[in-house]
């Protein structure tokens, strides 16, 4: 089989950050637990688009909530009138874990949206970058990245 790499992408955040434009009927919180199964599904969806893996609810859960970077204030869910259409969950240590959009919402800015929050949040907290990975092949996404100023730190193979 063969290897499997991503890329380490970083944004500084010394700068002036651009304000986020949220799609109209966007409602945003924070990560609550009774947000969780429709969290999880949106995840399994975007696993499904953009590669990565995604345990069970039950197992996802506790790997979320024990994680020492864990802060339900990181993780920034999107909601309209159907209920949860975007998250980004980040971590402590300015890391953005996952960045998902529902299928349906795609293309309308909210990724964007959620993405500058999360810079914006990470300013606030004196954080000097931000750090997400994204699989090599995943053009689509690193291109998207790429337009929010995030560049490439060093590419790394994917663990098994």
């Amino acid at each position: 089989m063969a290897d499997t790499f991503c890329f380490l992408l970083r944004r500084d955040l010394s700068g002036v950050l651009s304000d986020a434009q949220w799609p109209e009927g966007i409602e945003l919180s924070v990560y609550r637990e009774e947000l969780a199964p429709a969290v999880h599904q949106l995840m399994q969806l975007g696993q499904l688009e953009g590669g990565g893996r995604v345990p069970s609810l039950h197992d996802w859960r506790q790997r979320f909530v024990s994680d020492p970077e864990y802060d339900p204030a990181l993780c920034f869910v999107a909601c309209d009138a159907e209920g949860v259409v975007g998250v980004t969950q980040c971590w402590t240590s300015a890391y953005i874990k996952n960045l998902v959009v529902h299928p349906r919402m795609q293309g309308r800015g909210l990724g964007r949206a959620l993405l500058l929050h999360a810079f914006s949040v990470f300013q606030q907290r004196r954080e000097g970058f931000a750090d997400l990975r994204v699989l090599e092949d995943n053009l689509r996404a690193r291109r998207f990245y790429e337009s929010v100023g995030m560049y490439v730190v060093r590419r790394e193979l994917v663990p098994d």
